[in-house]
């Protein structure tokens, strides 16, 4: 990577205030040379509907983990989407993207059961079609900071996946990324305040760029009611558990392909460390530099469950009188031509998470609806996008 690039990374700006999120001025643009690798998950809503939602969400998240260990980078900006992901690529390290991108799609496959597509999108070929990829960082804690996307570029690129181009082939049979890291231990976690929302809101056809601002900090506040911002994970962490899924999926990508010994000893340790962790904090014990305490509550600050891909999207957890509220300020601004947007209920939410390392304190916690989230949430979307042509 240049040092121009690496400034670039560096200087990236970066808010605390996610109601400032729409505010065009925190954004800089890429680099020239820079390009979107991105993936989704063929057909998640028919997976969803046959109860694979953790498997989903591990694929999603494992795009992300997969690109960030092949380049041993952690500060790439990068978004989450429930059934897939983008992260943005210097020109020095997209043929590195390229190949880890194919061995993830491969992994899905072998691995999870699902069709990943994956596509490689370069940044010129997006301001061509007069769009742009411009990103900020929003500070969620003291230790971490997640990547947002404006622009239009990152909706163009997955429009262009969807349509066949720029797409990334698969590696060969019983090819593995290096996913160290990736997890999905905890268990769904219960709505406390009434509904978990997955909702996406993007600018409609008759809008300006302040009226959508306007209906994006509206949402937000709505959802802030709680003072939290509507934040599904408990102040102190979330439930400890495992569900059996989530321990095959990390078993498996720990693990060589159809490699059975190795699966149940990546497995029995990946129990043994939920238990062990389960037993530290039920008697509020620490092991070396490892609160079980403090760690769970971080969980919760490190969680990215709200965040701006070209539009706001967010899963949040809000009452019946808040949720009315936000529905009716968004069908209203629909009706308006402000925006579009695609709304799914749940009573769960899910968490799939990158831990670099269990001692340190920038580990990464996603979350999506527990009953389709996001996906769903775009099915709606693109109905009602669908349905005013």
């Amino acid at each position: 990577m240049t040092p121009s690039d690496e400034e670039f990374l560096k200087s990236l700006p970066v808010f605390l205030h996610f109601e400032d999120v729409a505010d065009p001025m925190l954004y800089r643009a890429l680099p020239d040379g820079w390009a979107l690798a991105l993936a989704d998950i063929i057909d998640s809503t028919g997976a969803i509907e046959t109860g694979r939602y953790k498997a989903v969400n591990m694929a999603g998240a494992g795009v992300i983990s997969g690109l960030l260990n092949a380049l041993q980078r952690h500060d790439l900006p990068f978004i989450f989407g429930g059934d897939g992901a983008a992260v943005a690529i210097a020109p020095s390290q997209i043929d590195a993207a390229r190949d880890a991108l194919a061995k993830v799609q491969t992994w899905v496959s072998d691995d999870i059961g699902l069709m990943l597509r994956a596509a490689i999108v370069p940044l010129s070929a997006i301001r061509d079609e007069g769009f742009d990829v411009r990103v900020a960082r929003f500070q969620a804690s003291d230790d971490v900071s997640y990547a947002m996307f404006s622009g239009g570029g990152n909706h163009w690129a997955d429009e262009q996946m969807k349509a066949g181009r720029f797409l990334v082939d698969p590696a060969e049979a019983g090819a593995r990324p290096d996913l160290t890291g990736l997890s999905c231990r905890w268990n769904p976690i219960e709505a406390a305040r009434g509904k978990v929302v997955s909702i996406i809101a993007l600018p409609g056809p008759n809008t300006n760029p302040l009226a959508f601002r306007e209906i994006v900090s509206e949402i937000v506040a709505l959802a802030n009611e709680d003072g939290r911002g509507g934040h599904p994970v408990p102040v102190d962490g979330p439930p400890l558990g495992f569900i059996r899924e989530g321990l095959v999926l990390e078993a498996k990508s720990l693990s060589a392909y159809r490699d059975r010994v190795a699966q149940l000893r990546k497995g029995a340790w990946v129990l043994f460390q939920t238990i062990l962790i389960a037993v530290l904090y039920r008697f509020k014990k620490t092991v070396g530099r490892f609160d079980p305490v403090q760690y769970k509550r971080s969980v919760a600050s490190n969680t990215d469950f709200r965040k701006f891909d070209d539009g706001l999207k967010m899963t949040v957890d809000v009452d019946g009188d808040t949720l009315k509220r936000i529905k009716a300020r968004l069908e209203g601004a629909a009706r308006e031509g402000i925006c579009f947007y695609g709304l799914h209920e749940q009573d769960t939410a899910l968490m799939t998470c990158i831990v670099p390392s269990p001692l340190s304190k920038d580990h990464m916690h996603f979350v999506d609806g527990g009953d389709g989230g996001y996906a769903k949430a775009a099915s709606h979307l693109k109905a009602q996008m669908q349905s005013m042509i």
